[in-house]
């Protein structure tokens, strides 16, 4: 066991630190914006987030965000999760667990949403079905999934062969485009600032929760074939 953790590189525990450290700070921001929903508290932060996204809110403006906003909508990530379901497939046939755990990231974020969004009952500012400003507020499901969805792209690059620069550059983009589906909500006025909060916060949450065990048992996987395939020279 203690030649084990040896063996494990200083790298990886600074990565599992910080990983229960987004996980446990996620978890704590959550459930304290949740409990002060709960208690039907009025935030001045959102009516600062409105007021500054009203006058943000141009026709221009209003029609980029509505074009951004449909990136994080269920249409979208449904087709945007099938397309990744066939990459997956393709590049990993021998290794299934990532295909597993894309799955259970995406299924388990939209129960997520459905359930919370139930439980907590938040009446939206504005009702808007042009937008996909229906249902209830709290947390935003526009900034839960996407960050899970997109998020999950981000960890496959950082652990593809892609040279430094293509990953920084796609990585990037895609932390951008998390931020903006993300905030659309407020210039369309169909979500609060705390639900942005809130949705971001509980996706990236979820989603180190899903890396970190694909992570594990990647290394479980690992060491097991490793000791097979000792056991094979050994055996000849």
């Amino acid at each position: 066991m203690l030649h084990t953790l040896k063996a494990i590189p200083v790298r990886t525990y600074i990565l599992i630190v910080l990983a229960l450290g987004i996980i446990g700070g996620g978890f704590y921001l959550f459930a304290e914006l949740g409990e002060e929903v709960l208690e039907n508290e009025k935030f001045m932060i959102d009516q600062h987030a409105a007021d500054f996204a009203e006058n943000l809110a141009t026709p221009g403006v209003t029609t980029f965000f509505a074009w951004i906003t449909e990136l994080g909508s269920v249409w979208a990530l449904t087709a945007g999760s099938l397309i990744m379901l066939g990459v997956l497939w393709y590049f990993y046939q021998r290794s299934k667990w990532r295909i597993v755990y894309f799955v259970i990231a995406m299924g388990g974020v939209t129960l997520l949403i459905s359930g919370l969004k139930a439980a907590f009952s938040r009446d939206r500012p504005n009702i808007l079905e042009e937008y996909d400003g229906t249902g209830y507020s709290f947390p935003s499901g526009h900034s839960t999934a996407p960050i899970v969805f997109y998020g999950f792209i981000i960890y496959l690059i950082i652990r593809s062969k892609l040279n430094a620069l293509a990953k920084w550059l796609i990585n990037i983009f895609l932390g951008i485009l998390i931020l903006l589906i993300a905030f659309s909500r407020l210039p369309l006025g169909v979500h609060y600032f705390t639900d942005v909060i809130g949705g971001l916060t509980l996706g990236l949450t979820w989603l180190v929760t899903c890396i970190a065990i694909l992570e594990v048992t990647l290394w479980h996987r690992g060491r097991r074939e490793k000791s097979l395939d000792n056991e094979e020279s050994i055996d000849r």
